[in-house]
């Protein structure tokens, strides 16, 4: 069986109306421009308008050549017009969820799409959204791209963390992690103090969700909270893999305590004006401590 065979479907197996037999395979539309530009746009002129600048490739002058230069922008937006629309499910306590969208981070700005956020804000008291790979890459992304487009200013972070991670960031090795080692878990709280620091940067208030694994000791779990208590921030234990949202109720009341008693004060961390190397060198000493 070679890579190609492994990629590789047969689709449209059913009825008449499913279309004709083929083999195709599986495109990673969250790695795609597409994707990202989808997830920023607010209305199928906005998303024609984007992809309309997309740049697709060069000519023999070295010159570059976008979708509107194709003059297939609208086919384009005609192709997601359904995409477009945000897609609700629900958990299995029955809360509502928007999942829309995700271009990965590593590529794009690595978070759901504007109108679903803007859709559930507009639905509920409390919107709650995601913004992935870690409090450096996806925390900065999400407030200087989707957050400065979107003119949405967050009210309150939750950085999620590990006793588990935090060990090995101190050094313990992934076969070791059963183990109390209280030592490991100060050294290793460096890289929480640190995504701590730059979600402050941002003018938001912050708080750290321990994601409780069965192995966590009461010694660690104490130390932890000393840590936290140190650097100012507020600590919730929660428990959600063992009690569904019972386990995260402690959570969701300081989240809204949080948001009552610090307002935010959020602002993105480089002028939109500024140079692309002037944006980059921002990043790169602000948050990555470069």
């Amino acid at each position: 069986m070679n890579d190609r065979s492994l990629r590789n479907v047969v689709i449209s197996l059913g009825k008449k109306a499913d279309g004709f037999p083929r083999e195709d395979h599986f495109m990673i539309t969250v790695a795609s421009e597409i994707m990202a530009v989808l997830c920023l746009a607010e209305s199928i002129e906005d998303l024609k308008n984007r992809i309309a600048k997309m740049v697709i490739g060069y000519n023999l002058d070295g010159n570059p050549v976008t979708v509107a230069d194709l003059e297939i922008q609208g086919a384009v937006a005609m192709l997601l017009k359904d995409a477009l629309k945000p897609n609700m499910v629900q958990t299995l306590e029955n809360t509502p969820a928007f999942i829309h969208g995700g271009p990965f981070a590593n590529i794009a700005h690595g978070c759901n799409s504007i109108l679903a956020t803007k859709l559930a804000l507009a639905t509920s008291d409390y919107a709650v959204t995601e913004a992935g790979f870690g409090a450096d890459l996806g925390a900065e992304k999400f407030m200087d791209i989707k957050c400065r487009k979107a003119g949405l200013a967050p009210d309150a972070v939750v950085i999620v963390a590990t006793i588990r991670a935090l060990k090995m960031h101190g050094g313990v090795d992934k076969k070791e992690l059963k183990a109390e080692n209280i030592e490991a878990l100060e050294k290793g709280f460096a890289n929480l103090r640190r995504h701590v620091e730059n979600v402050r940067k941002f003018g938001v208030p912050a708080i750290v969700a321990i994601n409780r694994f069965a192995d966590d000791t009461e010694g660690e779990i104490a130390k932890l909270e000393e840590l936290c208590a140190e650097l100012g921030v507020k600590i919730s234990l929660c428990e959600c893999f063992a009690k569904g949202g019972e386990g995260a109720e402690d959570l969701a009341h300081k989240v809204v305590e949080l948001i009552d008693e610090e307002k935010t004060n959020f602002k993105p961390l480089y002028d939109e004006n500024d140079s692309i190397v002037d944006k980059v060198n921002t990043i790169v000493k602000e948050i990555y401590r470069g």
